[in-house]
Protein backbone atom coordinates (compact mmCIF):
# COMPACT_ATOMS: atom_id res chain seq x y z
CA UNK A 1 0.00 0.00 0.00
CA UNK A 2 1.01 3.36 -0.96
CA UNK A 3 1.19 6.69 1.05
CA UNK A 4 -1.32 8.18 -1.82
CA UNK A 5 -3.61 4.80 -1.90
CA UNK A 6 -3.12 5.30 1.85
CA UNK A 7 -4.79 9.14 2.06
CA UNK A 8 -6.25 9.48 -1.27
CA UNK A 9 -9.43 10.26 0.58
CA UNK A 10 -11.51 8.57 -2.62
CA UNK A 11 -14.72 7.82 -2.20
CA UNK A 12 -15.52 4.78 -0.52
CA UNK A 13 -16.39 6.91 2.34
CA UNK A 14 -19.82 6.59 3.68
CA UNK A 15 -21.68 10.07 4.17
CA UNK A 16 -18.40 12.01 3.00
CA UNK A 17 -17.88 15.80 4.73
CA UNK A 18 -21.21 14.95 6.43
CA UNK A 19 -20.35 12.63 8.81
CA UNK A 20 -19.26 13.87 12.51
CA UNK A 21 -16.85 12.28 14.79
CA UNK A 22 -16.27 13.57 18.09
CA UNK A 23 -13.03 12.22 19.39
CA UNK A 24 -12.86 12.56 23.72
CA UNK A 25 -9.38 12.96 24.61
CA UNK A 26 -6.80 14.63 23.11
CA UNK A 27 -3.79 12.84 23.79
CA UNK A 28 -1.63 10.83 21.36
CA UNK A 29 -4.33 8.52 20.35
CA UNK A 30 -7.08 10.97 20.35
CA UNK A 31 -5.26 13.14 18.08
CA UNK A 32 -3.27 10.63 15.66
CA UNK A 33 -7.42 9.17 15.55
CA UNK A 34 -8.24 13.30 14.88
CA UNK A 35 -5.45 14.07 12.02
CA UNK A 36 -6.40 10.25 10.27
CA UNK A 37 -10.35 10.85 10.06
CA UNK A 38 -9.40 14.26 8.79
CA UNK A 39 -7.85 13.41 6.04
CA UNK A 40 -10.53 11.12 5.00
CA UNK A 41 -12.87 14.14 4.93
CA UNK A 42 -14.74 13.28 8.04
CA UNK A 43 -16.19 16.42 10.45
CA UNK A 44 -14.21 16.12 13.58
CA UNK A 45 -13.99 17.40 16.74
CA UNK A 46 -12.15 16.81 19.63
CA UNK A 47 -13.14 17.52 23.37
CA UNK A 48 -10.22 17.79 25.87
CA UNK A 49 -10.64 18.30 29.44
CA UNK A 50 -7.49 20.06 30.14
CA UNK A 51 -7.28 23.65 29.24
CA UNK A 52 -4.18 23.46 27.18
CA UNK A 53 -2.58 20.36 25.27
CA UNK A 54 0.23 19.05 27.30
CA UNK A 55 2.53 15.99 27.75
CA UNK A 56 4.58 14.50 30.27
CA UNK A 57 8.54 15.39 29.70
CA UNK A 58 9.61 11.91 29.42
CA UNK A 59 9.99 9.62 26.47
CA UNK A 60 8.50 6.95 24.16
CA UNK A 61 9.36 4.22 22.05
CA UNK A 62 7.93 4.73 18.60
CA UNK A 63 8.25 1.43 16.98
CA UNK A 64 8.01 0.86 13.71
CA UNK A 65 4.76 -0.42 13.28
CA UNK A 66 3.55 3.10 14.80
CA UNK A 67 6.30 5.10 12.86
CA UNK A 68 4.78 3.84 9.48
CA UNK A 69 1.38 5.17 9.87
CA UNK A 70 2.80 8.71 11.18
CA UNK A 71 5.19 8.70 8.03
CA UNK A 72 2.24 8.73 6.01
CA UNK A 73 0.38 11.26 7.87
CA UNK A 74 3.29 13.38 6.54
CA UNK A 75 5.56 14.02 9.77
CA UNK A 76 8.70 11.98 8.77
CA UNK A 77 10.51 14.98 8.46
CA UNK A 78 9.08 16.29 11.98
CA UNK A 79 10.31 12.79 13.15
CA UNK A 80 13.69 12.97 11.77
CA UNK A 81 14.17 16.24 13.60
CA UNK A 82 13.01 15.91 16.86
CA UNK A 83 13.05 12.10 17.59
CA UNK A 84 16.59 9.52 17.56
CA UNK A 85 17.02 6.50 15.75
CA UNK A 86 19.08 4.90 17.75
CA UNK A 87 22.37 2.85 16.73
CA UNK A 88 21.89 -0.07 18.82
CA UNK A 89 20.54 -1.40 22.32
CA UNK A 90 22.88 -2.51 25.05
CA UNK A 91 22.17 -4.88 28.09
CA UNK A 92 24.72 -3.98 30.55
CA UNK A 93 25.31 -5.22 33.97
CA UNK A 94 24.29 -3.35 37.01
CA UNK A 95 27.67 -3.43 38.78
CA UNK A 96 30.03 -2.66 36.60
CA UNK A 97 29.06 -1.83 33.12
CA UNK A 98 29.84 -4.66 31.06
CA UNK A 99 28.23 -4.79 27.74
CA UNK A 100 26.67 -8.13 27.51
CA UNK A 101 24.56 -7.77 24.39
CA UNK A 102 24.39 -5.02 22.02
CA UNK A 103 21.63 -5.35 19.27
CA UNK A 104 21.90 -3.26 15.91
CA UNK A 105 19.48 -0.43 15.39
CA UNK A 106 19.37 2.33 13.16
CA UNK A 107 19.03 1.02 9.29
CA UNK A 108 19.09 -2.19 10.46
CA UNK A 109 15.81 -2.19 12.28
CA UNK A 110 13.80 -0.52 9.71
CA UNK A 111 15.48 -2.94 6.69
CA UNK A 112 13.88 -6.11 8.48
CA UNK A 113 10.84 -4.13 10.00
CA UNK A 114 10.06 -1.45 7.31
CA UNK A 115 10.27 1.84 8.89
CA UNK A 116 12.33 3.52 11.77
CA UNK A 117 12.32 3.00 15.39
CA UNK A 118 12.33 6.15 17.16
CA UNK A 119 12.48 7.17 20.88
CA UNK A 120 10.65 10.44 20.93
CA UNK A 121 9.88 13.13 23.50
CA UNK A 122 5.86 12.98 24.54
CA UNK A 123 5.18 16.65 24.53
CA UNK A 124 7.31 16.41 21.07
CA UNK A 125 4.86 13.97 19.62
CA UNK A 126 2.02 15.72 20.44
CA UNK A 127 3.05 19.04 18.81
CA UNK A 128 3.55 17.55 16.06
CA UNK A 129 0.45 15.61 16.09
CA UNK A 130 -1.31 19.02 16.99
CA UNK A 131 0.03 20.49 13.59
CA UNK A 132 -2.27 18.05 11.84
CA UNK A 133 -5.90 18.99 13.68
CA UNK A 134 -6.83 22.53 12.66
CA UNK A 135 -7.69 24.64 15.80
CA UNK A 136 -11.59 25.24 14.87
CA UNK A 137 -11.58 21.06 15.59
CA UNK A 138 -9.80 21.15 19.18
CA UNK A 139 -12.07 21.99 22.43
CA UNK A 140 -10.42 22.38 25.25
CA UNK A 141 -11.49 22.42 28.86
CA UNK A 142 -14.61 20.64 27.89
CA UNK A 143 -15.05 17.59 30.78
CA UNK A 144 -16.99 15.18 29.67
CA UNK A 145 -19.72 14.26 32.12
CA UNK A 146 -21.82 11.88 29.88
CA UNK A 147 -23.48 11.07 26.18
CA UNK A 148 -26.72 9.47 25.68
CA UNK A 149 -26.94 7.69 22.24
CA UNK A 150 -29.72 6.39 20.00
CA UNK A 151 -30.47 5.76 16.69
CA UNK A 152 -29.72 9.27 15.31
CA UNK A 153 -26.42 9.72 16.86
CA UNK A 154 -24.56 10.68 20.25
CA UNK A 155 -25.32 13.87 22.67
CA UNK A 156 -22.23 14.36 24.57
CA UNK A 157 -22.55 16.84 28.11
CA UNK A 158 -19.92 18.43 29.42
CA UNK A 159 -19.10 20.09 32.56
CA UNK A 160 -18.65 23.29 30.74
CA UNK A 161 -19.87 24.81 27.91
CA UNK A 162 -23.09 23.42 25.75
CA UNK A 163 -23.59 19.88 24.36
CA UNK A 164 -22.63 18.42 21.97
CA UNK A 165 -23.88 16.00 19.01
CA UNK A 166 -22.03 13.47 16.83
CA UNK A 167 -22.90 10.69 14.30
CA UNK A 168 -19.68 8.51 16.18
CA UNK A 169 -18.13 8.90 19.38
CA UNK A 170 -14.79 7.70 20.05
CA UNK A 171 -13.83 7.38 23.64
CA UNK A 172 -9.75 8.13 23.77
CA UNK A 173 -9.80 9.48 27.29
CA UNK A 174 -7.55 7.10 28.82
CA UNK A 175 -6.87 4.79 31.75
CA UNK A 176 -10.01 6.50 33.52
CA UNK A 177 -11.96 6.48 30.52
CA UNK A 178 -15.55 7.75 31.15
CA UNK A 179 -16.76 6.26 27.61
CA UNK A 180 -15.08 2.63 28.55
CA UNK A 181 -17.07 2.56 31.93
CA UNK A 182 -20.61 3.31 30.03
CA UNK A 183 -19.61 0.63 27.08
CA UNK A 184 -18.24 -1.94 29.36
CA UNK A 185 -18.54 -0.98 32.74
CA UNK A 186 -15.92 -1.17 35.40
CA UNK A 187 -12.81 -2.92 35.27
CA UNK A 188 -10.64 -3.70 38.34
CA UNK A 189 -6.81 -2.63 38.07
CA UNK A 190 -4.52 -5.43 37.68
CA UNK A 191 -1.17 -4.79 39.82
CA UNK A 192 2.26 -6.04 38.05
CA UNK A 193 3.68 -5.75 41.78
CA UNK A 194 6.09 -2.89 39.72
CA UNK A 195 6.11 1.04 40.21
CA UNK A 196 8.24 3.20 37.63
CA UNK A 197 10.03 5.96 38.65
CA UNK A 198 10.52 8.17 34.98
CA UNK A 199 12.00 11.23 34.23
CA UNK A 200 14.82 12.96 31.91
CA UNK A 201 17.79 14.67 32.18
CA UNK A 202 20.34 16.50 30.12
CA UNK A 203 22.75 14.52 28.26
CA UNK A 204 25.54 17.32 29.01
CA UNK A 205 26.04 15.73 32.13
CA UNK A 206 26.59 11.86 31.46
CA UNK A 207 29.58 12.06 29.93
CA UNK A 208 29.86 8.08 30.03
CA UNK A 209 26.69 7.38 27.76
CA UNK A 210 26.81 7.76 24.03
CA UNK A 211 23.83 9.62 22.89
CA UNK A 212 23.18 7.30 19.86
CA UNK A 213 22.57 4.43 22.41
CA UNK A 214 19.76 3.12 24.15
CA UNK A 215 20.61 0.88 27.51
CA UNK A 216 19.32 -1.08 30.00
CA UNK A 217 20.50 -2.65 33.46
CA UNK A 218 19.06 -5.34 35.25
CA UNK A 219 20.18 -5.19 38.91
CA UNK A 220 18.63 -7.89 41.81
CA UNK A 221 15.21 -6.52 42.47
CA UNK A 222 15.34 -3.42 39.98
CA UNK A 223 15.83 -2.20 36.25
CA UNK A 224 16.85 0.86 34.84
CA UNK A 225 15.68 1.32 31.00
CA UNK A 226 17.13 4.96 29.32
CA UNK A 227 17.28 6.40 25.64
CA UNK A 228 18.03 9.39 24.24
CA UNK A 229 14.99 12.07 22.91
CA UNK A 230 15.03 15.66 21.69
CA UNK A 231 17.76 14.94 18.91
CA UNK A 232 19.84 13.49 21.55
CA UNK A 233 20.44 16.76 23.83
CA UNK A 234 18.18 14.66 26.62
CA UNK A 235 18.10 10.91 27.96
CA UNK A 236 14.53 9.45 29.18
CA UNK A 237 15.09 7.01 32.29
CA UNK A 238 12.89 4.72 33.32
CA UNK A 239 13.59 2.75 36.86
CA UNK A 240 11.29 -0.31 37.43
CA UNK A 241 11.23 -0.95 41.12
CA UNK A 242 9.25 -3.17 43.22
CA UNK A 243 6.04 -1.63 44.11
CA UNK A 244 6.25 0.15 47.67
CA UNK A 245 2.63 1.02 48.10
CA UNK A 246 0.09 -1.26 47.23
CA UNK A 247 -2.85 1.65 48.03
CA UNK A 248 -1.29 4.65 46.09
CA UNK A 249 -3.20 6.26 43.32
CA UNK A 250 -3.42 5.02 39.57
CA UNK A 251 -2.16 8.36 38.03
CA UNK A 252 0.39 8.74 35.26
CA UNK A 253 1.29 12.19 36.32
CA UNK A 254 2.31 11.73 40.29
CA UNK A 255 5.34 12.87 41.48
CA UNK A 256 8.00 10.77 43.15
CA UNK A 257 10.71 11.10 45.37
CA UNK A 258 13.97 11.05 43.62
CA UNK A 259 15.32 9.79 46.61
CA UNK A 260 13.96 6.30 46.25
CA UNK A 261 15.26 6.06 42.96
CA UNK A 262 18.52 7.17 44.30
CA UNK A 263 18.46 4.35 47.01
CA UNK A 264 17.07 1.68 44.87
CA UNK A 265 20.64 2.19 42.43
CA UNK A 266 23.25 3.12 45.30
CA UNK A 267 26.16 1.25 44.50
CA UNK A 268 25.48 0.72 40.35
CA UNK A 269 28.10 1.13 37.41
CA UNK A 270 29.28 4.95 37.14
CA UNK A 271 26.95 5.81 34.77
CA UNK A 272 24.09 4.83 36.28
CA UNK A 273 25.69 7.06 39.33
CA UNK A 274 25.54 9.71 36.74
CA UNK A 275 22.09 9.60 35.43
CA UNK A 276 21.08 9.53 39.21
CA UNK A 277 23.04 12.37 39.97
CA UNK A 278 21.56 14.39 37.27
CA UNK A 279 17.80 13.44 38.55
CA UNK A 280 15.92 17.14 39.74
CA UNK A 281 12.57 15.84 39.21
CA UNK A 282 10.77 12.15 39.02
CA UNK A 283 7.48 11.13 38.23
CA UNK A 284 5.74 7.95 40.00
CA UNK A 285 3.94 5.64 37.95
CA UNK A 286 2.27 2.25 39.79
CA UNK A 287 2.04 -0.53 37.02
CA UNK A 288 -1.35 -1.64 36.41
CA UNK A 289 -3.17 -2.72 33.63
CA UNK A 290 -6.84 -4.22 33.47
CA UNK A 291 -8.30 -7.94 31.79
CA UNK A 292 -8.88 -7.59 27.88
CA UNK A 293 -12.53 -5.96 27.24
CA UNK A 294 -14.53 -8.13 25.85
CA UNK A 295 -16.20 -5.61 23.97
CA UNK A 296 -14.93 -2.05 23.24
CA UNK A 297 -17.99 -0.54 20.88
CA UNK A 298 -21.99 0.18 20.45
CA UNK A 299 -23.64 1.04 17.55
CA UNK A 300 -22.41 4.59 17.61
CA UNK A 301 -19.54 4.36 20.16
CA UNK A 302 -16.18 3.04 20.42
CA UNK A 303 -13.25 2.78 22.16
CA UNK A 304 -9.26 3.75 21.36
CA UNK A 305 -5.91 3.39 23.02
CA UNK A 306 -5.53 3.07 26.56
CA UNK A 307 -9.34 3.07 27.15
CA UNK A 308 -9.30 0.16 24.87
CA UNK A 309 -6.50 -1.65 25.97
CA UNK A 310 -4.43 -0.23 28.99
CA UNK A 311 -1.05 -2.18 28.94
CA UNK A 312 1.86 -2.27 30.76
CA UNK A 313 5.15 -0.76 29.36
CA UNK A 314 7.17 -3.56 28.91
CA UNK A 315 6.94 -3.88 25.28
CA UNK A 316 6.64 -0.29 24.66
CA UNK A 317 3.70 -0.18 22.84
CA UNK A 318 1.36 1.74 24.41
CA UNK A 319 1.47 4.58 21.90
CA UNK A 320 2.03 2.61 18.96
CA UNK A 321 -1.30 0.19 19.55
CA UNK A 322 -3.18 3.76 20.32
CA UNK A 323 -1.96 4.69 16.73
CA UNK A 324 -2.67 1.79 15.02
CA UNK A 325 -6.15 1.93 16.31
CA UNK A 326 -6.56 5.34 15.13
CA UNK A 327 -5.57 4.70 11.73
CA UNK A 328 -7.91 1.43 11.30
CA UNK A 329 -10.64 3.61 12.78
CA UNK A 330 -10.63 6.34 9.69
CA UNK A 331 -10.12 3.28 7.32
CA UNK A 332 -13.09 1.28 8.71
CA UNK A 333 -15.30 4.19 8.83
CA UNK A 334 -13.86 5.39 5.33
CA UNK A 335 -14.41 1.86 3.77
CA UNK A 336 -18.10 0.89 4.92
CA UNK A 337 -20.80 1.97 1.90
CA UNK A 338 -23.33 3.99 3.35
CA UNK A 339 -26.59 2.76 4.81
CA UNK A 340 -29.05 2.69 7.64
CA UNK A 341 -26.33 0.80 9.91
CA UNK A 342 -23.32 2.13 7.97
CA UNK A 343 -21.48 2.90 11.68
CA UNK A 344 -22.59 0.29 13.74
CA UNK A 345 -21.08 -2.10 10.85
CA UNK A 346 -17.85 0.03 10.66
CA UNK A 347 -17.22 0.04 14.62
CA UNK A 348 -17.83 -3.78 14.22
CA UNK A 349 -15.35 -4.27 11.58
CA UNK A 350 -13.14 -2.13 13.74
CA UNK A 351 -13.15 -4.17 16.33
CA UNK A 352 -13.04 -7.61 15.05
CA UNK A 353 -9.93 -6.55 13.48
CA UNK A 354 -8.15 -4.88 16.59
CA UNK A 355 -9.50 -6.40 19.58
CA UNK A 356 -7.79 -9.56 18.75
CA UNK A 357 -4.57 -8.22 17.76
CA UNK A 358 -4.12 -5.68 20.88
CA UNK A 359 -5.41 -8.19 23.27
CA UNK A 360 -2.16 -10.40 22.27
CA UNK A 361 0.07 -7.22 22.34
CA UNK A 362 -1.27 -6.29 26.06
CA UNK A 363 -1.12 -10.04 27.37
CA UNK A 364 2.11 -10.25 26.25
CA UNK A 365 3.56 -6.76 27.55
CA UNK A 366 3.28 -8.80 31.36
CA UNK A 367 6.07 -10.76 31.37
CA UNK A 368 8.60 -9.87 29.01
CA UNK A 369 10.80 -6.95 27.71
CA UNK A 370 13.08 -6.16 30.38
CA UNK A 371 11.37 -8.35 33.07
CA UNK A 372 13.50 -11.18 31.72
CA UNK A 373 16.41 -9.91 32.80
CA UNK A 374 18.30 -11.00 35.83
CA UNK A 375 21.29 -9.89 37.68
CA UNK A 376 24.36 -11.84 36.20
CA UNK A 377 24.62 -15.63 37.51
CA UNK A 378 28.30 -17.08 38.47
CA UNK A 379 30.76 -17.75 35.67
CA UNK A 380 29.52 -20.40 33.52
CA UNK A 381 25.82 -19.62 33.73
CA UNK A 382 23.25 -17.43 31.93
CA UNK A 383 23.75 -14.19 31.39
CA UNK A 384 21.63 -11.09 30.63
CA UNK A 385 22.47 -10.90 27.37
CA UNK A 386 21.58 -14.23 26.50
CA UNK A 387 17.81 -13.01 26.85
CA UNK A 388 18.15 -10.20 24.63
CA UNK A 389 17.52 -12.84 21.77
CA UNK A 390 14.02 -13.78 22.98
CA UNK A 391 13.56 -10.08 24.01
CA UNK A 392 13.89 -8.90 20.41
CA UNK A 393 12.10 -12.00 19.28
CA UNK A 394 8.72 -10.49 21.51
CA UNK A 395 8.70 -7.53 19.66
CA UNK A 396 9.71 -8.74 16.47
CA UNK A 397 6.27 -9.49 15.05
CA UNK A 398 4.37 -6.48 16.46
CA UNK A 399 7.07 -4.03 14.61
CA UNK A 400 6.40 -5.56 11.10
CA UNK A 401 2.60 -5.43 11.62
CA UNK A 402 0.85 -2.90 8.95
CA UNK A 403 -2.80 -2.49 10.16
CA UNK A 404 -3.69 -0.44 6.93
CA UNK A 405 -2.13 -3.77 5.12
CA UNK A 406 -3.91 -6.15 7.15
CA UNK A 407 -7.57 -3.78 6.48
CA UNK A 408 -6.86 -3.43 2.90
CA UNK A 409 -6.58 -7.22 2.48
CA UNK A 410 -9.32 -7.99 4.89
CA UNK A 411 -12.28 -9.95 3.74
CA UNK A 412 -13.71 -8.98 7.52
Amino acid sequence: MTDDQTYSGESLMMSGSTSRIAVLGAGIGGLTAAAALLRRGFQVDVYEQADELRESGAGLHLGSNGSRILHRMGLAGKLESSAVRSAALEVRAFDDGRVFMRQPMGRAWEAEHGAPYYTVQRADLLAMLATLVPERCLHLGRRCTGFAEDADGVRLSFERGPDAEADVLVGADGVHSVVRRAVAGPRTPVSSGNVAYRGVVPFDELPRLARDTMFVWAGPTSRLLAYPVASGRLLTFVAILPEDDEGAPESWSATGDVRTVSGALEGWEPAVRDIVAAIRTVGRWVLRDRAPLERWSTSRVTLLGDAAHPMLPHHGQGANQAIEDAAALALCLSQTPPGPHAFEQALRRYEIVRRPHTTRVQLGSRGSGSLKLRVPEPAGGRRPGSVLGSMVEDVAWIQSYDVEAVLANSQV
